[in-house]
């Protein structure tokens, strides 16, 4: 796939990314504001990818991007070409909240399997942040991809109960489009 850095999206850059991890042995999951600017076709743009890494070497994940002449900066990757989206990886296991049983969506894509959250894991995400961290911009997120794809509510609202944030789920469902 070639890309465009210098005007990709993050879809763009999250397939050329995890397409070429994959080829390369490198298992990850899409999570954080990404996913939210993919669902919701660029109404949000997040600016960075978070990726989890499913139990593999920083070694072999450093060795893959500096190929592609990303250059490690702290814990960030950047492109020279590429001054809108940077990437950050965190060591697995993938979580949200309390909840470490995520099964994430698999997208197939040139002959590999891409992991990215679903809707649903989406806006438990967007509400934890909205909930634990008061970014109250997460509650629109979670809105945003609620209003454009499919979402398993009963889940997200025991999901909430669990984690003691059921007024977050009130003023979520209070937002959506009726």
């Amino acid at each position: 796939m070639n890309i465009n850095f210098q005007k990709c999206t993050e879809e763009q850059m999250w397939k050329f990314i995890a397409h070429a991890l994959a080829q390369n042995g490198v298992d990850v999951i899409l999570v954080g504001g990404a996913v939210v600017s993919i669902y919701t076709n660029g109404a949000y743009r997040s600016g960075d990818l978070d990726f989890v890494l499913n139990e593999v070497s920083r070694k072999k994940l450093d060795k893959t991007l500096l190929s592609l002449n990303f250059i490690k900066d702290r814990r960030f990757y950047k492109h020279p070409e590429c001054k809108h989206l940077f990437l950050e990886f965190a060591d697995f296991p993938v979580g949200i909240g309390n909840d470490y049983q995520i099964k994430p969506d698999e997208v197939p894509y040139k002959g590999e399997v891409l992991k990215i959250y679903s809707p649903t894991d989406c806006v438990r995400d967007r509400l934890a942040s909205f909930a634990f961290f008061g970014a109250r911009e997460c509650l629109d997120q979670a809105v945003l991809v609620a209003n454009a794809h499919e979402v398993d509510f009963r889940k997200v609202k025991k999901w909430c109960k669990q984690e003691n944030i059921l007024e977050c789920f009130s003023q979520f469902i209070s937002k959506l489009k009726v």
